[in-house]
C-alpha cells in the first residue's frame, strides 16, 4: 500500500516510527471510541504491522502530511475478523487533523486499495455507536449503515460498501 496526493501520503511504517504510532494512542480523545489496549498491546500491533508488510496485502500503515511529513495517523485494511467474506478498513487520526476532510481522503484511498486487490468481497467498517464523526465520513464515502454488530462486550455501528 502506497498512496500519495497533494494532502497526504499513506505508506508502510519503518521500525523507527513506533514512537509516532504509540504517541497517537496516548491521547484520550483519540482513543475515546477504541477498545482499551495496553502499551504492550500497541507494541504487538505495530510489530505485527511490520511483519504483515512481508506477507501482504493487508496491514496497518502510517498517514503523513504531504507538505511537511508530519504524522497524521494510521489506517488499516484487513480481512474482517467477524466475517472472513468481507474486508475491513479503518483509520485513527491525530486530534489536530480532525475536521479537515482527511478521514474522507483516507477512506477513499483504502477503498481504492481494496478494490485494486480484485477480491470479490464487500468492504466494511465499524465504529463505536457514539463516534458520529467517523459515521458521517463512512456515509459520505458511500457506505451504507446496516444492523449493529454485536460482540460479546460491546455493540458497534456496522457499515458496508457492497462490491458491484
Amino acid at each position: 500500500m502506497y498512496y500519495k496526493n497533494e494532502t497526504i501520503i499513506i505508506r508502510a511504517f519503518t521500525p523507527e516510527e513506533f514512537s509516532l504510532f504509540s504517541t497517537l494512542f496516548q491521547n484520550e480523545n483519540v482513543t475515546r471510541y477504541l477498545p482499551y489496549k495496553t502499551p504492550e498491546e500497541y507494541k504487538e500491533m505495530f510489530d505485527k504491522a511490520l511483519g504483515d508488510y512481508k506477507e501482504g496485502p493487508f496491514s496497518r500503515w502510517g498517514i503523513f502530511n504531504f507538505e511537511n511529513n508530519d504524522f497524521v495517523g494510521m489506517c488499516l485494511a484487513r480481512i474482517f475478523l467477524d466475517n472472513p467474506e468481507q474486508m475491513e478498513i479503518g483509520y485513527t487520526l491525530d486530534e489536530k487533523y480532525w475536521g479537515k476532510g482527511l478521514g474522507t481522503e483516507v477512506c477513499k484511498a483504502l477503498v481504492d486499495y481494496c478494490y485494486s486487490l480484485n477480491h470479490k468481497k464487500d468492504i466494511v467498517a465499524v465504529t463505536d455507536l457514539d463516534n458520529i464523526g467517523s459515521q458521517k465520513v463512512l456515509l459520505k464515502s458511500n457506505f451504507k449503515r446496516i444492523e449493529n454488530l454485536k460482540r460479546e462486550d460491546r455493540e458497534l455501528a456496522y457499515f458496508i460498501l457492497q462490491k458491484e
